[in-house]
């Protein structure tokens, strides 16, 4: 059974309600978190360098799904809210198509260019990290678009008012994965090209049973019918996810800057620590990137309903939680450092000294980086990209980029590792100054209904 998107949600309801998009996003960050594992403690740190090397350049590829999904969730879901479910699904069909036709487009380019791609990330051609830095990125060209179709039904199931089912999907995926790593790579020694099949499997699975699903599935208010093509909702869609995809790029740039800077000053070992520390901040972001999507279809619908008050109260329950969790995330980063620092590098005592000691630095930007995310989303659910967009761009590649190059200079490796604080830090005050100066022409600080949504009520009361 759907949820029902018009009802008022309390904290507690709106968290329950979150949580499968959450564990969504967490089962997502395991294929990458996995593959670190297995490759780090199975094939040695070069390895493990290696895909931390090349993996920016196949997130910036797949990130084309993030766009689809949440902009595209954020116009079907505001089309749901203003009562045209025919509509909706048309638009839903002809963007779950124009996803897989741009994946398919995407891996092939990104197969012939992916050695080139490991040249310009800083690879010595000839080298055994050039090698397997090219080899891992090709095979993640294998199953990219039903990576990017994963990415997209993670927003699109929410808005079906089936988190749940998205939940149980990825859950299969992730652990489809987990298993064909521990078999392929700890029992079969089959070292890098192990793990990228298990990851291959793992997205033909989190890709392809949705198509299954919305094909056969009638229960609920989505599901496939014959499309219009019609370019306009392709670029509305595209315009409003834009923020999630630059945020996705930009955080890619930002990863293959920070590598570029971690070579200079340490070496190897810097991007291994590096590597170490985004698979375990993977987790802690997920969550707030998973209550971001998460009530994203919650706010669209609400603003297609013109309901004032569901959009306030959305608004503030989620500032309150996203509060809460942020101090909570930077606690868990500074206790939990060390443990989860061990099970990548235990084996090199020094790296593991340095991967702890960065980790606790870089734990300080979960104190901004909830409000960071979740304001991006906002303004894509109200549908408008520019300023979601504006946000994203300003956070990654104005804020974190001047900063991972500004800081380093000022206090050495330490500066490194602060920049991403420094960058959400300044983001959330331009957020903010957009959340107050637009409270008044979107109404999530009024009350009630507006007059054309009390006008439409009247309307469908009397018929």
């Amino acid at each position: 059974m759907s949820v029902d998107m018009s009802k008022h949600f309390s904290t507690s309801a709106l968290i329950r309600f979150t949580l499968p998009t959450i564990a969504m996003m967490i089962f997502t960050s395991c294929y990458t978190i996995v593959d670190g594992f297995f490759v780090s403690n199975y094939a040695g740190k070069t390895a493990l360098a290696a895909v931390n090397l090349i993996f920016p350049a196949v997130m910036i590829l797949a990130s084309v799904g993030m766009m689809i999904g949440t902009g595209g969730s954020a116009l079907v879901a505001k089309t749901l809210g203003e009562g045209d479910r025919p509509r909706a699904r048309r638009h839903f069909s002809l963007l779950v198509i124009f996803a897989f036709a741009v994946g398919s487009v995407l891996s092939l380019g990104g197969w012939f260019f992916m050695e080139p791609t490991a040249t310009m990330l800083g690879a010595t051609p000839g080298s055994q990290m050039h090698h397997d830095a090219t080899l891992y990125g090709r095979m993640m060209m294998i199953s990219m678009p039903f990576f990017i179709l994963q990415y997209a039904f993670q927003s699109f199931f929410v808005t079906a008012g089936k988190p749940k089912y998205g939940f149980l999907v990825i859950v299969a995926a992730g652990v489809a994965n987990i298993l064909l790593d521990f078999l392929f790579v700890g029992v079969f020694g089959w070292g890098l090209p192990g793990a990228a099949l298990a990851t291959n499997i793992g997205e033909l699975i989190g890709g392809g049973i949705p198509l299954v699903y919305f094909a056969r599935k009638r229960s609920t208010h989505l599901y496939f019918v014959r499309p219009h093509l019609r370019w306009p909702v392709i670029g509305k869609a595209c315009a409003n996810g834009s923020s999630e995809m630059v945020t996705n790029i930009a955080m890619s740039l930002v990863g293959i800057l920070y590598n570029w800077q971690l070579l200079r000053f340490i070496g190897e070992d810097g991007v291994a620590a590096y590597g170490v520390i985004m698979y375990t901040v993977m987790i802690f972001s997920a969550v707030f990137m998973g209550y971001s999507v998460g009530t994203s279809p919650l706010m669209s619908f609400q603003y297609g309903a013109q309901n004032h008050t569901e959009m306030h109260s959305l608004l503030w329950k989620s500032l309150g939680i996203i509060g809460v969790a942020s101090i909570v995330m930077f606690l868990l980063g500074q206790w939990l450092a060390a443990p989860l620092s061990a099970i990548f590098v235990s084996y090199d005592a020094a790296l593991l000294e340095l991967t702890v000691s960065a980790y606790k630095l870089y734990a300080l930007c979960f104190l901004f980086m909830g409000f960071a995310m979740y304001a991006s989303a906002f303004f894509t659910a109200l549908n408008n990209g520019l300023v979601s967009a504006l946000i994203s761009f300003l956070r990654t590649l104005v804020f974190q980029v001047a900063a991972v190059i500004v800081l380093p200079m000022l206090f050495g490796i330490d500066g490194i590792w602060l920049s991403v604080t420094v960058g959400d830090g300044l983001t959330c005050l331009v957020a903010a100054t957009f959340m107050i100066a637009l409270s008044g022409r979107y109404g999530y600080r009024k009350r009630g209904l507006s007059p054309k949504a009390q006008a439409r009520l009247a309307a469908k009361e009397q018929a």
